[in-house]
């Protein structure tokens, strides 16, 4: 009887979110930022549209801007969410349970942004499905050996994954907020959405398929999209990036971005919402760990990139590298190097983990240093080319930041609305999760 209670009380504390909100105030304060932020990204995608991509500082030799380390950056946010809820589901690590709703849902708004921007590069945006392999009276494919190709099937894959993994795994949970919905309009609103679920035995072997199945798909997603990503650079002969190290070295960088905004947003939620019963210390202290982990992997790729220029001598890989540690553009390297690994330190100290302004803090330094980093890699290997005739500086323009600031809104406006809404914690998994340790009946 005990465990039907407590049943009962975590589908409560989690359906009582999206029926009954605890601060209208302050969501609606941030939700107007978020608005302001997205009526930013409409202004700067117009003024694009109208103008063209002259807008922005790309130059020759500069001809890859903030829009396309932007779009790494935002990319590889999403990289940690797929690895908490996919990778560890089919590991069968229960802690992820209170963490992969929030951490599903920041993959998929990120990945929206990350594909907003090569289609905003364009310079015509509204062709951007001819880079799909459709019948047409022209009889013409897309150039597979071109990185637009590329970025068209990873990011188209990676968002369906993303969105079939997380609609799939809110289903159970929508049928509870529709069952406990007092209002008509939400019974109907939560009941079309939840598919007409009713938990039958048949319901849960279904969904256990399918769940099980899409994380099956989208874990390798997690290492091949980023590796396509890093195989832009890699893959030419430009002085910095033409390296092996790239692919893992990436991969282990959007994990460590990942990590690090999924650790802020716990943070914040657990607060705002009152959830420090179900995202406990023990989870941050985790999240903390694995912070940890991927930033000194990632460190190991700085090191390896440093050691592979030293030992091959090619003196323009040595020139980009002198011009990395005290050039133009030295100001980002450091900034990179400092914010993802001096506070990073810190979380060696269990004390610190236990600390949720202190991961916090650390978790918003390491996501300012990746996008130092994404920015470093660009500037730092393409406003030197191998003729001193065609070096120029890049500096963003207005338009650039402008556009960044409004992808911002087009992140959190959704988020925010996704969090108001929608159960932000997978009160079925958590609950079998604390029934196989026991502490069901003392939840």
């Amino acid at each position: 009887m005990s465990d039907i209670v407590a049943d009962a009380r975590i589908t409560d504390e989690i359906t009582r979110i999206p029926l009954r909100y605890p601060h209208p105030r302050i969501w609606w304060a941030f939700f107007a930022v978020s608005l302001l932020l997205l009526l930013c990204f409409a202004v700067s995608a117009a003024v694009l549209l109208i103008y063209g991509v002259g807008m922005w500082g790309n130059n020759i030799p500069v001809n890859w801007g903030l829009a396309i380390s932007n779009y790494i950056w935002f990319l590889g946010i999403g990289h940690a969410g797929t690895l908490i809820s996919a990778l560890l589901l089919l590991l069968g690590a229960h802690w992820r349970n209170s963490l992969n709703r929030f951490a599903e849902a920041m993959t998929l708004f990120a990945v929206v942004c990350a594909g907003l921007y090569p289609i905003l590069h364009l310079g015509r945006p509204w062709y951007f499905y001819w880079m799909a392999p459709y019948p047409n009276t022209m009889t013409i494919s897309p150039q597979f050996k071109s990185p637009l190709s590329w970025d068209f099937f990873a990011v188209l894959t990676y968002l369906t994954v993303s969105v079939l993994f997380w609609y799939i795994g809110i289903i159970p949970d929508l049928a509870s907020v529709r069952d406990r919905a007092k209002k008509r309009g939400q019974q109907v609103f939560y009941g079309l959405l939840s598919l007409g679920w009713r938990g039958s035995a048949r319901h849960w072997v279904r969904w256990n398929q399918a769940y099980r199945m899409t994380a099956a798909i989208a874990v390798p997603l997690v290492v091949s999209v980023h590796s396509e990503i890093s195989l832009l650079f890699a893959a030419g002969p430009i002085p910095g990036w033409n390296s092996t190290v790239f692919p893992p070295y990436f991969v282990l960088g959007a994990a460590f971005s990942g990590f690090a905004v999924v650790l802020m947003i716990a943070v914040a939620l657990r607060h705002a919402l009152g959830l420090a019963d179900l995202v406990t210390g023990r989870h941050l202290d985790l999240l903390g760990r694995f912070l940890l982990a991927t930033g000194l992997m990632t460190a190991y790729g700085y090191w390896a990139e440093i050691y592979d220029t030293l030992y091959s001598g090619e003196q323009q890989d040595l020139a980009t590298l002198t011009d990395r540690l005290a050039g133009t553009y030295a100001y980002s390297y450091w900034s990179a190097v400092i914010l993802n690994f001096l506070p990073l330190q810190l979380l060696w100290f269990a004390g610190i983990r236990k600390k949720p302004v202190a991961l916090f803090l650390i978790g918003l330094s390491v996501t300012v240093g990746m996008w130092y980093e994404r920015y470093m890699l660009l500037t730092t290997s393409l406003y030197r080319d191998y003729l001193v005739s065609s070096w120029g500086e890049y500096h963003p323009s207005i338009w650039e930041w402008g556009l960044y600031l409004g992808m911002l809104g087009v992140f959190f406006t959704p988020f925010l609305l996704f969090i108001r809404f929608l159960p932000v914690i997978f009160a079925f998994e958590v609950k079998e999760a604390l029934r196989e340790t026991g502490d069901l009946e003392h939840a």
